[in-house]
C-alpha cells in the first residue's frame, strides 16, 4: 500500500495534468467552456423547482420554502452523482485503457486516481453551483455545510473501493459490466434521494439499513436541507465499510494488475 502511495506522489504531475487535460478536453470546442458545469445543474434545479414546487405543489415537512422539495432532490443528488460517477468510470476503466496499460510504463494506480480526481472536481463544481442556487431560492444551509468535506471523503472511499473491485472483476468477467448499471439503478431507487425516508414502510426499513448510502444521503439532507449537523453514529459503520472496501480494492488491484495486462 505504501508503494502505491509513493508511486502516486512520484507521478503527481502526470496525474494532475491528466485531470486538467480531461477537464479542458471536455469543453475544448465549446463556446461557453466550463460554464456548462454550472448551467447543467442550474437547469436541473429549475426543472425541479417549476415542476415539483409550482406545478405539483410538492412540499417537504420541516422546512418552510416553496422550493423545499427541489432543494431536497438536489442535495441527495450531490452525494449520489459522485458515487455513481466513480463506480461507473472505474467499472470500464481498465478495459478502456488497456492499450495504455500494455504500452506505457507507469504505476497503474494512477488510472483510478485520475478518475477519482476528475469526479471530485466535477462534484465540487456541482456543489458550488447548487449552493449558489440555494441562496437564490432564499435557502441558507449555514456553517453545517462544512460537514460536506468529510462526507465527500466517505463517498470517495466507498465508491473507489467498490469501483476498483468491480473494475478488476470486469476485466476477467465481462458480464459484470452489463449487470452493474442495472444494480446502480436499483440502488438509486432504494436510496431516499427522490423521496423522503419518512414514507418508507417499517417492513422495508430493515433492508434499507443495509444500504450504506442511506445514512450518507440522509446526512446530505440534514446539512443542506434542514441546516442541521448530521448524526455521526449511523455514519460510523459506513466509514468502517468504506475503509475496508478501499483497502480490499487496493489489495485486489495490486495483486491482479499483472494478470489484467495479460487479459487485456
Amino acid at each position: 500500500m505504501l508503494g502505491m502511495l509513493r508511486s502516486v506522489l512520484a507521478y503527481r504531475e502526470f496525474i494532475l495534468s491528466s485531470i486538467r487535460n480531461e477537464f479542458l478536453t471536455r469543453f475544448s470546442r465549446s463556446k461557453l467552456g466550463g460554464l456548462w458545469m454550472i448551467i447543467n445543474p442550474l437547469v436541473q434545479v429549475a426543472i425541479y423547482a417549476i415542476i415539483l414546487s409550482n406545478v405539483l405543489s410538492a412540499k417537504l415537512p420541516g422546512i418552510e420554502n416553496k422550493y423545499a422539495y427541489a432543494i431536497y432532490l438536489v442535495a441527495g443528488t450531490l452525494g449520489w452523482t459522485l458515487f455513481s460517477e466513480i463506480v461507473g468510470r472505474c467499472l470500464t476503466l481498465f478495459i478502456d485503457q488497456g492499450n495504455l496499460m500494455k504500452k506505457m510504463r507507469f504505476p497503474k494506480i494512477a488510472l483510478p486516481v485520475i478518475v477519482v480526481g476528475s469526479a471530485t472536481l466535477n462534484n465540487v463544481l456541482l456543489m458550488v453551483s447548487a449552493l449558489v442556487v440555494f441562496l437564490l431560492m432564499g435557502h441558507y444551509p449555514g456553517w453545517g455545510a462544512l460537514w460536506l468535506l468529510p462526507l465527500t471523503l466517505i463517498v470517495i472511499a466507498l465508491a473507489t473501493g467498490v469501483g476498483l473491485l468491480l473494475g478488476v472483476l470486469n476485466v476477467f468477467v465481462r458480464d459484470v459490466g452489463q449487470v452493474v448499471p442495472i444494480v446502480l439503478q436499483l440502488l438509486f431507487w432504494f436510496t431516499p434521494i427522490v423521496y423522503p425516508d419518512s414514507i418508507i414502510p417499517e417492513s422495508l426499513r430493515a433492508y434499507m439499513n443495509w444500504n450504506p448510502l442511506v445514512p450518507v444521503i440522509d446526512a446530505y439532507h440534514q446539512i443542506l436541507v434542514f441546516g442541521s449537523i448530521p448524526n455521526p453514529v449511523p455514519l460510523l459503520w459506513v466509514i468502517f465499510a468504506a475503509v475496508l472496501l478501499l483497502l480490499i480494492g487496493l489489495f485486489v488491484f495490486r495483486r491482479a494488475s499483472p494478470e489484467m495486462v495479460d487479459a487485456l
